[in-house]
């Protein structure tokens, strides 16, 4: 997976086939709304440019319409992790949400190629719902079997508290629609990520948790 996933929102009115132009090469983006029509809609549209700019596309909670529009792989929300060795059969590329630590451990089991944490910090999008926090999240995933990515909240600002998780990328909503000029709008995936661990020792030794952060699925 790359590092940098661009997530759609059917809440806000953005152009998303100017933002996919927009992304880094070898970038990813997963389309989530919510409707279907405007959910296949959107996957047909981005398809070409995606190919065109080597962006990996997936849709979210939709096998069917992804094998029909034949892109890159789906992303499952936590409710339906189960669902991954099904989705596996038609795609070579399966991530799945989590929002506490049993999930991710499951998504890990169950042979997800990427899992995305949320909320990692506060969103507009969930107004008056706290997010994971950085200490939170790295005992979230310490030991985690599959790459795992920061989602919910995460922008130019933010960004530069992760350095201190190991993490294969992070997901963008608002963090990559109002990046410009911001130095989110990198020339490479990568470059968007922050230093990283070194190793896992860190993560280890964070306290366990004491309860977990209920989000939505």
């Amino acid at each position: 997976m790359p590092a940098l996933v661009l997530m759609t929102d059917d809440t806000l009115a953005v152009d998303w086939m100017e933002a996919v132009r927009t992304l880094p090469r070898g970038s990813a983006v997963v389309v989530r709304h919510r409707e279907a029509r405007a959910r296949e809609a959107l996957a047909r549209l981005l398809r070409p440019v995606c190919r065109r700019r080597g962006v990996k596309l997936l849709i979210a909670d939709d096998v069917k319409l992804a094998v029909r529009v034949r892109v890159d792989g789906v992303h499952l929300p936590q409710a339906r992790m189960a669902r991954i060795s099904e989705a596996r059969a038609r795609f070579g590329l399966v991530t799945v949400s989590a929002h506490d630590r049993a999930a991710v451990v499951r998504a890990g089991v169950l042979g997800a190629d990427a899992v995305f944490v949320s909320p990692v910090f506060a969103t507009a999008s969930h107004a008056g719902r706290g997010g994971l926090g950085v200490v939170r999240l790295a005992a979230m995933v310490a030991g985690c079997a599959c790459p795992v990515y920061a989602l919910g909240g995460v922008d130019a600002n933010s960004i530069g508290r992760l350095g201190g998780v190991r993490l294969a990328g992070v997901a963008l909503v608002r963090g990559w629609i109002d990046a410009s000029p911001h130095p989110l709008r990198a020339t490479s995936a990568a470059q968007v990520l922050p230093p990283q661990a070194e190793d896992d020792e860190r993560l280890c030794c964070l306290p366990p948790l004491a309860g977990e952060v209920a989000a939505p699925r």
